[in-house]
């Protein structure tokens, strides 16, 4: 037993290093958005998917192509349009004729063959070529005609989304959005930082970055870190906090009720513990703090909080439902030993 916390706790220290020098090889690139990368690396790490929601110009696919660079593994970009087709996604049967004079048909793979998928401008393409990511985000899995064809491990969807431009757009209905772990908001860089990145952007010159971590070192983390201790107490918090969101629960405050349509379902606690078990291990702690689960709440709650017209009318966002969440949902009382 001792030798076993004993490798764990080797296993955490090592972790925290490949993270330490994963966030340097990104920052020769990204200037600042550090809770940005924290929040895709977390995703990472548990085998989630990422939706960068920002306006143009804040390097969202720049961020995506730099960590596919530390990571050895494969990456293809999708430009989401109109006019793309689910085929353009997942592949499609071609009709060969061998050198015997015989026809056959053969699956050419699409580009979601791949390790991390990168799907810019999501909500640019039709509800029918959103579907087809469907499958493969739950199932890590794709179906075309009668055959099923699995992924590559690991397997990640990191998809960007304009969120100003609404014209000619389709908005991801709340069943895609709920397969997506984190709603990441990339935001404006601070004055300083965006002095940084004149500088270094306007010389001509871009740095080179060094690979981390291959394929196979991704999943052997994943399964470490499924090992991250979450107490009872952690998982009632979360339980608390997920079934306070919903406005029909004997559990919501009186503001939820007034100001929510429909609140967050298992899935989100699932991704809470997951989310704050990454964040544990990042910071080479073997156990879930309740303020790792803060730390978490606002990307995976964002988008499976849907506010009323009422909140709406009022300037309220699903955030200020949210973090007054936070404020106000107690913790679980620690159990007495008498």
């Amino acid at each position: 037993m001792a030798n076993e916390r004993h490798d764990f706790e080797e296993f955490l220290e090592k972790f925290r290093r490949h993270r330490q020098r994963m966030t340097e090889e990104l920052h020769k690139v990204i200037i600042g958005q550090d809770e940005v990368i924290e929040q895709i690396l977390a995703a990472i790490f548990t085998g989630g998917h990422c939706l960068l929601v920002g306006v143009p110009g804040l390097a969202k696919t720049l961020i995506v192509s730099t960590i596919a660079q530390i990571l050895d593994v494969g990456f293809k970009r999708i430009q989401f349009t109109p006019d793309l087709m689910p085929s353009d996604i997942t592949g499609t049967n071609v009709l060969d004729e061998t050198d015997s004079g015989r026809r056959e048909f053969r699956f050419v793979k699409g580009p979601v063959f791949t390790n991390v998928l990168l799907a810019d401008e999501i909500n640019r393409t039709p509800p029918k070529t959103q579907a087809a990511l469907l499958q493969s985000m739950q199932e890590r899995e794709v179906t075309v005609g009668q055959e099923t064809y699995p992924l590559p491990e690991p397997f990640f969807v990191i998809a960007t989304q304009n969120p100003i431009e609404q014209e000619g757009t389709y908005p991801l209905p709340e069943a895609q959005l709920d397969r997506f772990m984190f709603n990441v908001k990339v935001d404006y860089p601070t004055r300083e930082e965006e002095e940084q990145i004149l500088q270094a952007t306007t010389t001509g010159q871009r740095p080179e970055v060094r690979k981390v971590l291959s394929a196979r070192s991704i999943l052997y983390l994943q399964r470490q870190i499924n090992q991250i201790e979450a107490s009872p107490l952690v998982v009632q918090y979360v339980a608390s906090l997920v079934r306070a969101t919903r406005p029909k629960s004997d559990e919501a405050p009186e503001f939820v009720r007034q100001y929510v349509d429909w609140g967050a379902g298992p899935r989100a606690g699932q991704f809470l513990i997951a989310g704050a078990k990454a964040v544990a291990a990042m910071d080479g702690r073997p156990a879930v703090a309740i303020d790792d689960i803060r730390r978490v709440a606002v990307p995976v709650l964002r988008h499976r909080v849907a506010t009323n017209f009422q909140a709406q009318a009022e300037g309220l966002a699903s955030e200020d439902i949210i973090e007054r969440l936070l404020r106000e949902v107690p913790e679980p009382p620690i159990p007495k030993f008498e």
